[in-house]
């Protein structure tokens, strides 16, 4: 009787735990559009591992989502002026937790690690898998979804899961094309038509030719995040 005392009250501070958290959220929205968020004071202030280390701020969280080696910090870096700001790993996989990037004082950019890279242990790419499960399943704290895939290549089948995911969620995405410097002109539009084609993109969802390298992109992708909070 005692134990079911101590879970019912576990599952009410829950409870007022999440609905606190999702009164912070709507709080942060409402003052991100009275002043729009300058991309320029940042700070990397969580590396998170597991569940319990995510930050309880209640502030908006984007989370940038992609295969390993398609460019994640390397578009986080471009959108925040700022050349090594989001490490970029020199070897793919090596990005293993999730690292919250604090904006101006109002939303986090979360770098999620990559996905896809073979060249690691089956029990490190579950543990990744379970991180990634863990965070997609914390309630109410993403305005937007960000999923880079490469401009050069098809998307991957997790590509097409992880898309999948914000479609059934009813999470809104922007889907980045990086990379787009090393196609030739003429290769562009193709390219943007096979991703059209593999992730079954509708006149609604949102498909944006990105550089990192040269910065093309930037100001589309960053107009595209402030709509998002006025949602």
């Amino acid at each position: 009787m005692r134990e079911k005392r101590v879970r019912r009250k576990d599952n009410s501070r829950n409870r007022i735990l999440l609905m606190l958290t999702k009164l912070n959220f709507r709080i942060h929205i409402r003052q991100i559009k009275e002043a729009t968020v300058k991309y320029s004071l940042s700070d990397i202030t969580v590396s998170a591992v597991r569940k319990n280390q995510y930050p309880q701020t209640g502030y908006p969280e984007f989370a940038f989502v992609g295969r390993s080696n398609v460019g994640k910090s390397s578009v986080i870096n471009r959108l925040l002026m700022r050349k090594n700001f989001a490490r970029v790993g020199a070897t793919p996989g090596k990005t293993s937790q999730i690292n919250y990037f604090l904006i101006d004082k109002q939303i986090y950019f979360t770098d999620l690690p990559g996905y896809g890279y073979a060249k690691v242990s089956k029990d490190e790419r579950d543990r990744w898998g379970q991180l990634m499960e863990d965070y997609f399943q914390e309630e109410g704290l993403i305005p937007v979804g960000v999923l880079i895939v490469d401009a050069r290549h098809k998307p991957t089948e997790n590509d097409r899961v992880m898309h999948d995911w914000f479609r059934q969620t009813g999470c809104p995405e922007i889907i980045v094309a990086n990379k787009l410097d090393k196609l030739k002109k003429s290769q562009v539009e193709p390219a943007l038509e096979l991703i059209r084609e593999t992730l079954e993109l509708t006149e609604e969802d949102i498909l944006l030719p990105f550089s990192a390298e040269k910065g093309n992109g930037k100001d589309e992708l960053i107009s595209l995040l402030n709509q998002a909070c006025e949602r």
